[in-house]
């Protein structure tokens, strides 16, 4: 979904780098190339679709779609060079954009753009004393544990019960891995990598970390995006495909936080929500793949095992999430390209990591896992295919508790395909995402911001809060009831 350039009227509301004191001639060969998005000449051909709050959808990136380099984007004047245009003011104070070897004016001045990447993840624990408050974090959010509207305001209360009952089991799995998550460091990683990516491609960008669970909280990255007074920006959920529990929200606290804020609201932005359709994805995917396939001693008798985190049914049948239908159109795209290489081995998708009694998507991991075990199946590659960075899910669950199943179900040979992390090709194709999407930023509307503090009432919430407290206290106190509720844990 690619959001429309909003009509923010002449050269004034786009902003460029430029160096006012040279002359044309000069600009092109010493200014700084940098991402120009004007509103002055109309609309371009958009890289993808578009809805009314910004949100950017990137289509698979055809290479024969790309005109030798060109990108086309929505509110440019014709198109954009892939490694940028170069602007210089003229003696008149126009403006004067170059794209190749066409050239055309814009009217009036032209302030700096600070292009800005917000790379949105989950977060996790970095020690065992951090692992309790994190999934309180975690089970407090209404897109993790979604309640009848009615008992919404037992969210927080339940939290911390399921939360203080679940450390201990928790606590275990990150000590298996060191003592804590490795993912903010991961994070950070990728996004210097990233930021190097894009400078190679000569935009400069301040790309900055926002875990949902975790530090660095999505509300500090958001203050520093403040402070640096940031004109345009990215927004890159590290999930590639999209569900309600992840990206969903992610980006439904960010879009609250910035409906909230007068600068914030204005600020153009474009919010990919999903990028598992893109062609340096599914290539990096699949080298990852061939290379482990190489590793066996008979690879064409490997069977590649497909493991995704898991959402519950109710999910993708009552709220619409699309996360399955995108899940499996993306192991489609592997398996397609895989072929292409040559390789066609079997393959079968299973869903990892669910919680409680309520039904989630199936077929469930480790019951395929016993079930190839049955069947014969000797030799098997797990592929870790909705996480692009190595955390508790790949280390733990996948590398100790599925490969111990795998091998005691009768599979002799197991092997794993590691989590892209700062692959180059991965992250080149996250920058070329990014630049594909500038163009498209728009603000995000602040009207919702009013119903919603119109519909704040203090004594309500009070109430409501004293009254979960007491619920989750009396809970505490009859060990049958806990008991129950471990089931859900």
């Amino acid at each position: 979904m690619n959001a429309t350039a909003a009509g923010h009227g002449v050269l004034a509301a786009s902003r460029t780098r430029i160096s006012s004191h040279r002359s044309l001639a000069s600009s092109r060969n010493q200014t700084r190339s940098f991402v120009a998005t004007v509103g002055c000449c109309g609309s371009g051909e958009g890289s993808g679709h578009h809805d009314e709050l910004g949100h950017v959808k990137m289509e698979p990136l055809n290479l024969a779609r790309r005109n030798n380099g060109i990108v086309k984007g929505i509110g440019l004047c014709g198109s954009l060079q892939k490694r940028m245009p170069v602007c210089s003011a003229s003696s008149a104070g126009a403006a004067v954009w170059t794209v190749g070897d066409d050239a055309f004016d814009c009217a009036a001045g032209v302030a700096e753009e600070k292009v800005g990447v917000l790379l949105l993840n989950l977060g996790g624990p970095e020690t065992l004393h951090d692992v309790q408050p994190f999934l309180f974090n975690l089970f407090a959010d209404p897109d993790i544990i979604r309640l009848p509207r009615l008992f919404r305001f037992l969210q927080r209360p339940l939290a911390q019960l399921i939360s203080v009952l679940r450390a201990p089991k928790s606590k275990e799995g990150y000590a298996s891995i060191g003592g804590g998550s490795p993912l903010r460091k991961i994070t950070d990683e990728q996004a210097n990598a990233l930021k190097m990516a894009m400078k190679a491609r000569r935009v400069l960008a301040n790309v900055y970390v926002g875990m949902r669970y975790w530090y660095p909280f999505t509300e500090e990255a958001v203050e520093q995006i403040k402070k640096d007074r940031i004109t345009r920006l990215v927004v890159l959920p590290l999930y590639p495909q999209y569900s309600i529990s992840t990206s969903g929200s992610s980006i439904r606290l960010l879009q609250n936080i910035f409906r909230k804020d007068s600068y914030l609201s204005r600020l153009p932005v474009s919010i990919i929500r999903s990028w598992y359709q893109r062609e340096g994805y599914i290539k990096s995917m699949a080298s990852l793949i061939e290379e482990e396939l190489r590793k066996f001693s008979v690879p064409e008798q490997v069977m590649i095992f497909f493991s995704a985190h898991g959402v519950p049914v109710s999910y993708v049948e009552d709220a619409g999430d699309p996360y399955k239908d995108q899940m499996e159109e993306c192991i489609s795209l592997i398996m397609q390209e895989l072929k292409v290489r040559g390789i066609n081995n079997e393959h079968t998708l299973a869903y990892q990591s669910r919680v409680g009694p309520v039904q989630w998507l199936k077929p469930y991991t480790d019951e395929v896992l016993v079930e190839l075990g049955q069947r014969g199946v000797k030799s098997l590659l797990a592929v870790p295919i909705s996480f692009v960075s190595e955390h508790i899910e790949t280390l733990e669950e996948i590398d100790m508790e599925y490969k111990h199943l795998a091998l005691e179900s009768g599979i002799e040979n197991w092997g794993r395909v590691p989590a892209l992390g700062c692959t180059s090709s991965f992250i080149s194709d996250l920058a070329d995402a990014v630049i594909e999407a500038l163009p498209s930023a728009t603000a995000i509307s602040s009207e919702k911001s009013k119903s919603t503090e119109a519909d704040y009432d203090p004594f309500r919430y009070v109430v409501k809060l004293l009254f979960g407290s007491v619920l989750a206290f009396f809970l505490l106190l009859f060990p049958r009831l806990v008991s129950t509720l471990k089931n859900y844990l």
